[in-house]
């Protein structure tokens, strides 16, 4: 389902971290970066160093959106009011591949954005098949009765190295998600400290 494979786990192995807490991430069995210098990276980051770092680090957790992509959502975290961090957690939460991978209807990311691609969801009855998709407090995301019984569908439910958070709804059985409120960074269950703040100041001063 998803067009990276191990490719996706060299994020873990660059930031040194399990960032999507994952069994089978290689940080779980070597700390250091990937590469033939990897075991050598271990230099103080400067401040520029450690806001570019928190920016890799939540931009690659979703799905490892494009440069364009992440910078037009902080700009409109910008734009609204309230903090700017808590604001860009709250829109990238509200994406459609985020609300599927939440709801354990997905292994991963990378795999809710290829199902949410193929059709295989809906929004209030609707098929909606763009991931970047922004859901609304109150609307129900289910997986279309044809995709059910997918074999990523079925691994997906079963996991249990995560939990629903309890700003989303889910009826396993019927496979269907309400997103009852949009969350605060400290209601996100990331597997690894999201520094928010700190992309708020690596876009102000660049």
């Amino acid at each position: 389902m998803t067009k990276r494979t191990a490719a996706k786990y060299k994020l873990d192995r660059r930031m040194g971290e399990n960032i999507w807490g994952r069994a089978k991430s290689p940080v779980n069995r070597r700390e250091y970066g990937p590469g033939q210098h990897g075991q050598r990276r271990k230099n103080k980051l400067s401040d520029f160093g450690t806001q570019l770092r928190a920016k890799q680090k939540l931009k690659g957790y979703y799905g490892d959106l494009t440069e364009k992509q992440f910078r037009r959502i902080y700009a409109e975290a910008e734009r609204v009011k309230g903090d700017t961090g808590e604001n860009l957690i709250g829109l990238l939460e509200r994406r459609l591949d985020a609300v599927v991978y939440r709801s354990k209807f997905v292994p991963t990311i990378f795999a809710a954005r290829q199902f949410v691609n193929h059709g295989h969801v809906q929004v209030n009855g609707q098929r909606v098949n763009i991931a970047s998709y922004r859901v609304k407090e109150g609307d129900v995301i289910s997986v279309r009765d044809k995709s059910r019984q997918l074999a990523i569908v079925l691994e997906a439910v079963g996991l249990a190295e995560r939990d629903v958070p309890d700003y989303i709804e889910v009826d396993t059985n019927k496979l269907t998600a309400t997103f009852v409120r949009t969350p605060t960074l400290g209601d996100v269950p990331y597997a690894v400290v999201m520094e928010p703040n700190l992309v708020v100041e690596f876009y102000a001063q660049n």
